[in-house]
């Protein structure tokens, strides 16, 4: 029996419901009361590592009922009375090993390219208006966009705009296509736009980031992590996070993770921990 079909018969023995023909809510696998769903989706190599995900959110739920609320504690899950920053540090470097998504490297590609045409827009402006600061109201273009349809393009990248009455005309701008809607506009006040479109945009990868790395960090996700870890990477992670290492097998060893203990025997059983 294949690994990921024997822990599959095993979860199911503890009165999980495991589906395995769903999307998972759009994820890779999904853990809720009792229930875990492996996406149907993900490539073959993935499914032992998302059970282990999942297995392990089951457990966690078992030693802290309400972890979706607050993402749990690492204080209880190690059961530790020591500050928990080392761990949490370890197991951070132990995320970023095992979800190559986590170090958001493609995010943060794209932001510094946004950087660099927020700089180009910039150099543009500076050209005619030296003194200008992207803290500071600019008032020429202030002065010259009042009356022009472009002032939408402040707010928003593409705009449908709708004239007369009887016969209704349309028209759309977009930030990209602006020399071509205005063609009149000194290349300086378009820059302006374009700029003010990079800063939404910086502004959004930013708040991605963020809300990502707020997910990460939760206790919850860094244990189910650390679980995956153990599995396709234990020496590295036995290196990365030796705390972390040592204090969970003194609790697997002690039954303080309970049926996770038999989840490892199967895994040892197959020779993929060591």
């Amino acid at each position: 029996m294949s690994l990921a079909k024997e822990l599959i018969k095993y979860y199911r023995s503890l009165g999980l419901e495991i589906h395995t023909s769903t999307k998972a809510r759009g994820h890779q696998g999904f853990y809720v009361k009792n229930r875990i769903d492996i996406s149907k989706n993900i490539p073959e190599e993935r499914i032992v590592p998302t059970l282990l995900h999942e297995f392990a959110h089951y457990i966690h739920s078992k030693l802290e009922p309400k972890i979706y609320t607050g993402g749990g504690s690492l204080e209880l899950l190690f059961d530790l009375n020591t500050p928990v920053q080392i761990y949490e540090k370890e197991l951070i470097e132990v995320t970023g090993l095992v979800d190559r998504h986590a170090k958001f490297e493609l995010l943060k590609s794209h932001k510094q390219s946004v950087k660099n045409k927020l700089l180009e827009c910039e150099s543009i402006i500076k050209r005619k208006y030296p003194k200008f600061l992207r803290s500071k109201k600019f008032k020429e273009f202030d002065r010259y966009i009042k009356k022009s349809d472009a002032r939408y393009l402040l707010k928003y990248d593409r705009v449908q705009l709708v004239s007369g009455w009887l016969f209704k005309k349309t028209r759309i701008i977009s930030v990209e296509n602006i020399e071509r809607d205005f063609r009149d506009m000194p290349c300086e006040f378009c820059a302006y736009i374009r700029l003010k479109s990079y800063q939404r945009r910086q502004s959004r990868i930013s708040g991605k980031i963020n809300r990502l790395k707020k997910y990460y960090s939760k206790p919850t996700e860094l244990f189910a992590r650390f679980i995956e870890g153990l599995y396709l990477y234990p020496q590295q992670v036995k290196i990365t996070a030796p705390l972390s290492y040592k204090r969970f097998y003194e609790l697997l060893n002690s039954g303080y993770y309970m049926e996770l203990s038999d989840v490892f025997q199967i895994l040892h059983a197959h020779d993929f921990v060591k």
